[in-house]
Order: C-alpha cells, then structure tokens, then sequence
C-alpha cells in the first residue's frame, strides 16, 4: 500500500442557503492545496436545524469538475438506495469525463431515514439496504465497463462504512479507498478483518486506501502507523471555516 498520505475536506452542503459560499469553499479549499474534496449525499442538513437549506450532491459535482482543475472530487458518501446503480455509473462516468479524471465514485449503504421517507425511497432494514448496495456495487463495475466513451481512467470506488461481515467484504472486493468511520482501535481491528475477507474474496487489500476523518495532528501519526493514508475535515456552511484542514494541510506538508 502506498503510504503517500493525502488530505480531503468535507464540505457539507447544508446550512448555505446562497449556492455561491459553497463555490467559494471549493475555491479556498484547492487554492490552500488540499488533495480531494468531498460533498455528501443527503436532502437535508444532518445537524443544526434539519430543515435548513440544503443543496443536492451529483448536481453540485458537475458543477465542481468544471470549476476546479486539480483536486480530486467525489461524494462522502452517495447513498446507495437513492439512484437507480446503473445510471449512477453513468453518471459518474460523465463526471470523470468533465473533470478530466477527478472522480472518486464514494458510495455506502444510506442510513438517514427522512432522506428515504420524504423523497419516497423505501427505508428498509439495515440487511436490505446492505442488499441493495452489494446488487448495486456488481451493476455499477459492469456499467463502468461498457460505457461509451470509457472512463478516462479506472474510476476509484470508495465503500463507506465498517459492518464486520457485510460491509468489510463489500470493501475486500470492489473497493479502492474504505473509509471506516472509525476510531484508531477499531480501525486496526476492522483492518484484520478486511485481511480476512480479502483472502475469501481472493483479493491483495493492501492496495485499498485506508480512509478515516481527521483526528487531529496529536494522533494523526498514530492513524498512519495503524495505516491510514486519507484523512478528511467535516466543514458545516454557511461559513465554511478552513481554519482546522490548514492545520491537517500543514501537518500533511511536514511529512514529506
């Protein structure tokens, strides 16, 4: 696995009722040097006020392809269950087109049930929608395949998530980046697992990107020893404060 480790920001798109603060985030965020940026995929503000303003996810990364010129750009996390998978791919597939090779293809399972109730999606189980992403993960790879252009490269799919049985091997077979939504323990632990599903799976894991939120730079180093190499900063609107991802943007520069 290759250790160059790489900084992303989050930049939430809630609480910016004016389209153009979040733009200006993009902007500020490339500009500072971060290596990708990440929205997510949700219909309403998830802290806060949750009926605040919100912005949709794919719509707004076209908009970023376009916008921006080096930064890797994707989604923390599509949910799953919201797109139909094949048209997901494709959209994807556009995108990367647009941004000259820029996406990352993030997807999880979903878990926010106002999103799935009030855009009337069934909500389902947790076993479902876990269904439902495995389905769509092999629909997706076969769309990716046989789109027309192809891809400009082979478009990195990151799983979010860390169920031990499901969601691991979901990640040991398609994969390029996990983000594991874990702590520094529980993160090695998953990661023997992964090992685990790899081999059942008859994959080398060690090419997956091991992604997680920034811990801040008194732990970060402990998160690269445990083998970590993408560490992402939540930022909320409408002020979108980058204070902390210089801080991580700093800590990142001093280790090459």
């Amino acid at each position: 696995m290759s250790m160059t480790v790489k900084i992303g920001v989050q930049l939430q798109p809630q609480h910016a009722p004016d389209y153009q603060l979040i733009r200006d985030a993009v902007l500020r965020s490339e500009d500072a040097g971060v290596d990708i940026v990440f929205n997510w995929d949700h219909f309403y503000p998830l802290y806060g006020h949750l009926d605040g303003a919100h912005f949709e996810c794919w719509t707004m990364l076209g908009a970023w392809a376009e916008q921006t010129s080096n930064v890797e750009i994707g989604a923390l996390v599509t949910g799953g269950g919201y797109r139909n998978p094949d048209l997901l791919a494709d959209m994807a597939r556009t995108v990367d087109h647009i941004s000259g090779g820029r996406l990352i293809l993030g997807i999880g399972a979903g878990w926010n049930e106002k999103d799935y109730d009030n855009f009337g999606y069934e909500f389902g189980t947790a076993g479902s929608r876990l269904a439902l992403l495995k389905e769509s993960l092999a629909r997706i790879r076969h769309r990716l395949d046989v789109g027309n252009p192809a891809p400009t490269r082979d478009i990195p799919i990151l799983i979010g998530g860390g169920g031990e049985k499901k969601t691991l091997k979901m990640v040991a077979e398609y994969a390029h980046i996990w983000h594991s939504f874990a702590d520094l323990e529980a993160l090695k632990r998953k990661s023997e697992i992964l090992a685990e599903h790899g081999t059942t799976v008859g994959r080398d894991v060690s090419v997956i990107t091991r992604s997680v939120a920034w811990p801040g730079a008194d732990t970060a180093q402990d998160f690269v020893d445990a083998g970590a190499t993408l560490f992402t900063v939540g930022v909320n609107g409408p002020e979108y404060d980058l204070a902390e991802l210089g801080q991580a943007i700093e800590w990142r520069d001093a280790l090459e």
